[in-house]
């Protein structure tokens, strides 16, 4: 399912129209992508949280030339299902 019919689908069930759905979508997307910069977990009842974590920096090797490189720390996106979001799919 893309962006298009996601909206097209929730739209219908929401009975509004496509565009202030999209909106919708949109201005949710823009929160939770801010809490997120700002360094804040993000927990949605019944789905999930997020969460951004940091990656410290590494050792690498690789296995061709044998070469050690340091990998520099970064941030990464993580994502926890919700436990009821897990039972759904046993």
């Amino acid at each position: 399912m893309n962006n298009k019919e996601f909206t097209t689908e929730l739209s219908q069930r929401l009975g509004t129209s496509s565009k202030e759905t999209a909106q919708t979508i949109e201005s949710l997307l823009s929160e939770l992508v801010e809490e997120l910069q700002n360094g804040k977990s993000v927990t949605i009842q019944g789905f999930g949280s997020f969460e951004v974590k940091k990656k410290a920096e590494r050792i690498s090797v690789n296995p061709t030339t044998k070469e050690r490189m340091l990998v520099p720390p970064k941030l990464v996106l993580s994502y926890k299902p919700s436990n009821i979001l897990k039972e759904k799919f046993k």
